[in-house]
C-alpha cells in the first residue's frame, strides 16, 4: 500500500472517508441518471449504502473471495438471468451469484435507436459516476449505452439501466431486493480499488445449441462477434480487454497503433495462449453446431413481437398467485402488483398460455464448472501472431446460400457460414505453426494482483484515492 494521502488528520484512504465520498459523488450523479424515467424526483434515502447481508458475506468467504474484490456482470436475455462474478484468491473470476431477471423489454438483438424499447447487448463499462442512488426505480446504474461500438454504428438512446421495480422500457429490471444486493457488491468493489467493472450483455448463453436454434436470425453476424468476447472470458476467466475499430469489437488486442471505432484496425497481437485456447474452443463449438444443423435441430422465431422476457421463477410465482394484482414475495425478491408479464405475440395474453412454454426455473444461486482447456489441430503456436485488418470490404454477394447449406462447399455450415452476406468482415487470427502444441492443461498467464482485470482501467491498490470516484468520461 502506498503512503497515505492526508488532509490534516483525515486520511483519504480510510474506509469511512471513501464511503462518504462515494455517497457524495453518487448524489451528484443522480441528477443526470434517470433510470428509464427522466421524470424521477430526487429523494436520497440512503438505501445505496445498505450493507451486504451475512449470507452474502459467508458465500464470499466460502468461495475464497473478499467483499471488496473486483466484480464482472454477465446478462443473458433469453434465460432472463444476470450473473455477478468476483475475483477469488486465484486472481481470476469465479461465479458468485446468478439472479433471475424480473423483466426486460424488446427482443433478442441489439438496441438500434432511441424509443425502440430494446435492452442493449454488447460490452459496457460501469464507473462510480454511473451508479444512481436516486433512481425512480429504487436503485440503478447506467449501462453506458451507447458505447464506442454503438456510436460507430449509428445507434442511439440513453439512460438504459439495470434497476429495480420489475418494470422495463429498454432496461434490465430486477427486484428491489436484488438490485440492492448487486449495487452493494459493486459499491464494495469500488471501495476495494476497482475503477470500473464490465457488463457483458448477451442474447442468450452462447452455446452451440443456442447458436443453432437462432441461426435464422438477422442478428447472427452481430452475435458471432459477441461470442468472440464470450469465448475469451470462458477460457481465461479474466475480464477481456475490449477495443473497437472498423466498427466492430476486438478482444485482448495488443497494438502500438491506435484503435479508432470508425477507422480501420491497426495491426495487433493476442497472447498466443489465449488465442490458441479461444481458437480451439471455437473449432469445438463449430463442430457441435454443424452436427446440430445436420440433425435438423429446430430454429426459433426471429422475433417475439417486442414482448421481452421474465425469468421462469417469477412467471411461476405469478401463476401460483393467479397473476398480477398484489405484491408477490419470492425467494428472489418482491414482484410488484403493477408488473406486466410478457404476452405471447401471436395471440391474446393468458397466464395459462404463457406458462405452458416457460422454461424450467433455475436456482438463483448456482455454480459453474471451471473453464475447460481446449485442444485440437490448428491451434496457434507459441510465436506471437499478428492480426491485421482486412484491406478491402467484401463485395455484397449476388446470391445467398440456401438455409442449412455452406456457401463454400454446399454441405453443412459452420456457425460462421450463417453470417449475412453483407456482414462486416472481422479481423481474424491466423495460425503460424504447422504443428502446434496441444493446449490441454492451458492456464492463462499469471498477472500481478494490481492488474487483475485484463485491459480495464488499472485496478488501484485499496489504499489509493486518485480518480477513484471520477465521473464517466
Amino acid at each position: 500500500m502506498g503512503k497515505p494521502v492526508g488532509l490534516g488528520k483525515l486520511h483519504l484512504h480510510s474506509q469511512p472517508v471513501l464511503r462518504l465520498l462515494f455517497a457524495c459523488v453518487a448524489i451528484a450523479a443522480a441528477a443526470a441518471l434517470a433510470a428509464c424515467d427522466p421524470g424521477s424526483t430526487p429523494n436520497i434515502s440512503g438505501r445505496h449504502m445498505q450493507p451486504l447481508s451475512e449470507h452474502v458475506l459467508a458465500d464470499i468467504e466460502k468461495r475464497n473471495m473478499t467483499k471488496d474484490a473486483p466484480i464482472l456482470v454477465r446478462i443473458f436475455k433469453e434465460e432472463s438471468e444476470l450473473e455477478v462474478w468476483k475475483v477469488d484468491n486465484t486472481g481470476r473470476f469465479a461465479l458468485l451469484r446468478t439472479y433471475p431477471i424480473c423483466r426486460w423489454s424488446g427482443d433478442l438483438g441489439p438496441k438500434i435507436q432511441h424509443g425502440d424499447r430494446q435492452a442493449p447487448e454488447g460490452f459496457y463499462t460501469i464507473t462510480p459516476g454511473q451508479m444512481n442512488p436516486n433512481s425512480h426505480y429504487y436503485l440503478a446504474f447506467d449501462t453506458g449505452f451507447p458505447n464506442a461500438y454503438d456510436q460507430a454504428n449509428g445507434r442511439s438512446g440513453d439512460s438504459l439501466m439495470i434497476h429495480g421495480d420489475c418494470a422495463s422500457a429498454g432496461c434490465y429490471a430486477m427486484t428491489d431486493e436484488q438490485i440492492a444486493e448487486i449495487y452493494a457488491l459493486a459499491r464494495e468493489a469500488f471501495f476495494g480499488g476497482q475503477r470500473s467493472f464490465q457488463v457483458q450483455a448477451y442474447p442468450f448463453r452462447m452455446t452451440p445449441l443456442n447458436m443453432a436454434r437462432h441461426r435464422d436470425s438477422p442478428h447472427m453476424a452481430f452475435w458471432q462477434m459477441l461470442k468472440q468476447g464470450y469465448d475469451h472470458f470462458e477460457v481465461t476467466r479474466l475480464e477481456p480487454k475490449v477495443d473497437v475499430c472498423d466498427r466492430h469489437y476486438v478482444f485482448n488486442a495488443q497494438s502500438s497503433g491506435k484503435f479508432s471505432p470508425a477507422d480501420g484496425c491497426p495491426a495487433y497481437t493476442v497472447s498466443p495462449k489465449i488465442a490458441s485456447a479461444v481458437r480451439n474452443k471455437e473449432r469445438g463449438d463449430d463442430g457441435q453446431f454443424a452436427q446440430l444443423v445436420a440433425r435438423g435441430v429446430a430454429t426459433v422465431a426471429t422475433t417475439t413481437g417486442g414482448q421481452g422476457g421474465m425469468n421462469a421463477t417469477f412467471l411461476a410465482a405469478l401463476r401460483a398467485k393467479g397473476g398480477p394484482g398484489s405484491d408477490i414475495r419470492t425467494a428472489s425478491g418482491t414482484i410488484p402488483a403493477r408488473v406486466h408479464p410478457p404476452a405471447e405475440p401471436s395471440s391474446g395474453f393468458t397466464l395459462a398460455s404463457l406458462f405452458s412454454f416457460a422454461p424450467t426455473p433455475r436456482s438463483a444461486d448456482v455454480q459453474v464448472a471451471s473453464a475447460i482447456a481446449y485442444s485440437g489441430d490448428g491451434a496457434l503456436g507459441s510465436a506471437s501472431t499478428a492480426a491485421r485488418p482486412p484491406q478491402a470490404k467484401p463485395e455484397r454477394s449476388a446470391t445467398t446460400p440456401k438455409h442449412g447449406q455452406s456457401a463454400a462447399s454446399g454441405g453443412t455450415p459452420s456457425m460462421a457460414d450463417t453470417k449475412a452476406a453483407d456482414s462486416k468482415k472481422i479481423a481474424t487470427i491466423k495460425p503460424q505453426a504447422s504443428h502446434p502444441p496441444s493446449t490441454a492443461g492451458f492456464q492463462p498467464e499469471s498477472r500481478p494482483a494490481s492488474t487483475v482485470l485484463s485491459g480495464a482501467a488499472p485496478t488501484l491498490p485499496s489504499g489509493s484515492f486518485d480518480d477513484r470516484f471520477g465521473f464517466p468520461r
